[in-house]
């Protein structure tokens, strides 16, 4: 079976909250690959790949995130899967 792979943007109370460590480290217990950052507008962008069901699984705890977060939208984009995509990194800022 082929990975599945996820485009997303997380809107809310999710910088300054542990969101993408929080996230790494979700996703490497769930052998999901790829990367998450923050964006200046003050939402936070993902790449989510792996197995269906681990990548539905970090998308639901997405939806929730760290205790001090507050997930106000969660928008989830349908990808094909990058190649050479075997860890899940932390990125820097990026701009809209």
């Amino acid at each position: 079976m082929s990975d599945v792979a996820r485009h997303v943007h997380v809107s809310g109370r999710v910088q300054g909250v542990a969101f993408r460590w929080s996230t790494q480290e979700q996703a490497r217990e769930l052998g999901v690959a790829g990367w998450v950052r923050n964006l200046e507008d003050g939402r936070v962008e993902a790449w989510i790949q792996g197995p269906e069901d681990a990548v539905e699984g970090l998308l639901e705890w997405m939806s929730r995130g760290p205790i001090m977060a507050r997930v106000d939208e969660l928008d989830v984009r349908v990808r094909d899967a990058a190649p050479d995509l075997d860890d899940f990194e932390l990125r820097a800022t990026a701009r809209v």
